[in-house]
């Protein structure tokens, strides 16, 4: 008769089997020049050419791009199938951060900085242009499935959180109802999650290990890791990003 594994052993297999493959087909995109967060909506007319902004912007290998999917328009017909009242909260502490007290779709936030209509495509185009983060994220795969996130010290920050944002790559909603009823509307990089996973300091730098499987789960497809400076308890500016995707 052939003794039991023990149970650590056969989950620590079954890690290294889903892990392996993950881990081969891993992007890593350190660096970027810039992040760009849209607050969108499925029920907003006006969102798709934002929507399709993001997605060519997110083609690009020096940005970092998340589509927030907000619920305050969800009461005019249509329930926005990726929406979060988490989302609507960002939105609103980035307006609170900027002294405002107004939020609306389609709405980019460059480098959590600056706050501009998704349609003003010019104008997205100019400050990503000009951006240029001062923080730099190496991503490097440290095992079976674990990318090592580290930055360096750098007096040009501030206190800053270290955030995982989850993401799908993309999806396609056929809207029944509400302002872009009967059509079917692409979205990417559609955001799934936010949570801290640690601090960087402008003395000491970071240095992060984050387990691909565990991070993502079954259904995302990547995730960005953003440096963020606080401002009182609102999200100050994004210092630093990177991103890695299946």
């Amino acid at each position: 008769m052939i003794a039991p594994r023990p149970i650590l052993t056969l989950v620590a297999a079954l890690w290294t089997a889903f892990a392996a493959p993950m881990a081969a087909g891993m992007e890593l995109r350190s660096a970027p020049v810039a992040v760009v967060e849209l607050f969108t909506s499925q029920g907003c007319s006006s969102c798709p050419p934002a929507d399709a902004l993001l997605a060519r912007l997110g083609e690009r290998e020096d940005v970092v791009v998340l589509a927030y999917h907000v619920d305050y328009w969800d009461y005019i017909g249509w329930e926005d199938t990726f929406a979060s009242p988490a989302h609507t909260e960002l939105q609103r502490a980035y307006a609170l951060s900027w002294g405002k007290n107004r939020v609306y779709t389609p709405q980019m936030v460059v480098n959590g900085a600056h706050g501009l209509p998704g349609s003003h495509e010019d104008e997205v185009l100019n400050l990503v242009g000009q951006s240029q983060l001062p923080v730099a994220i190496d991503l490097e795969m440290t095992g079976e499935g674990v990318v090592t996130a580290s930055a360096g010290p750098n007096a040009a920050g501030g206190e800053a959180i270290v955030w995982l944002v989850t993401y799908k790559s993309g999806a396609t909603v056929d809207v029944e109802r509400g302002e872009n009823s009967g059509r079917a509307l692409s979205y990417s990089h559609i955001v799934t999650g936010r949570q801290p996973i640690g601090m960087w300091s402008r003395e000491t730098g970071m240095e992060i290990n984050i387990p691909c499987a565990e991070a993502l789960g079954t259904e995302n497809d990547g995730a960005a890791i953003l440096i963020q400076e606080k401002n009182g308890d609102l999200p100050g500016a994004v210092i630093g990003a990177a991103a890695f995707e299946i």
